[in-house]
């Protein structure tokens, strides 16, 4: 800049107007330039910035909902353990087996067991909320975060209607059928009825939909998992 100032200097003493107005020119196109370029490298630096913060954003999406899946892969386990408690109670009282009658007690007293993933964070609406939605170019994929949230929303109804048959049904047939100090059957006619068979096949209705939720929503966090992987292996 100092070169360019001194030429300037020399040509305005030297009184060479025709020279200098095209050195004035350039000078001017120059800054210009310098401008631009400085313009576009903040752009080039923004848009940068935004991708990296694009990736991270989706990678921390992935690493939550693989947590989800794991977190529901529990309940899987949870519920179809006791489901198959409760299909076995059923085969039991459906035979008339008194024979059983020591395990069914022990049986009965796990109908207060349910599985409840009760997950209350939400990825989507915190996504809009936040803002950060904006920097998500894939449209794939918000979609199928929100059709997950739609899934967790269905499971924790489908929780909470399980919680319900168990505290308003199971849990005062059980207080007046079994001694829970050892899970003895005090009223074994009424633990045979097919009034108490039909709670059981109560619960193991909302049970076997609550495994094919589960099932169905891992499934969907497999897709959007497909989904995010593609979209970083691209960057």
């Amino acid at each position: 800049m100092k070169l360019f100032r001194k030429i300037r200097q020399s040509l305005i003493k030297e009184g060479n107007l025709k020279r200098y107005i095209p050195y004035a020119i350039g000078e001017i196109l120059l800054v210009m330039i310098g401008i631009l370029l400085a313009f576009q490298v903040n752009k080039w630096n923004d848009l940068r910035i935004k991708k990296n913060n694009e990736f991270i954003y989706y990678q921390n999406i992935k690493d939550q909902i693989v947590e989800d899946k794991n977190l529901i892969n529990d309940q899987i386990e949870f519920n179809k353990r006791y489901l198959l408690q409760f299909q076995y109670a059923n085969e039991i009282i459906e035979k008339n087996d008194r024979s059983q009658i020591d395990t069914l007690g022990v049986i009965i007293r796990n109908l207060t067991q349910y599985s409840d993933f009760d997950r209350q964070a939400n990825i989507y609406e915190s996504m809009v909320n936040s803002g950060e939605i904006k920097l998500l170019k894939n449209h794939e994929i918000i979609s199928s975060i929100r059709l997950l949230e739609e899934r967790y929303n269905f499971i924790n109804r489908m929780e909470n209607t399980h919680h319900e048959a168990m505290i308003q049904f199971a849990a005062p047939a059980i207080s007046k059928t079994i001694k829970l100090s050892n899970n003895k059957i005090m009223k074994p006619e009424a633990v045979y009825s097919f009034e108490f068979q039909n709670l059981i096949l109560t619960l193991i209705q909302v049970m076997d939909e609550k495994d094919r939720t589960y099932t169905d929503t891992n499934n969907y966090i497999d897709g959007a998992i497909d989904l995010i992987d593609k979209e970083l292996e691209n960057r």
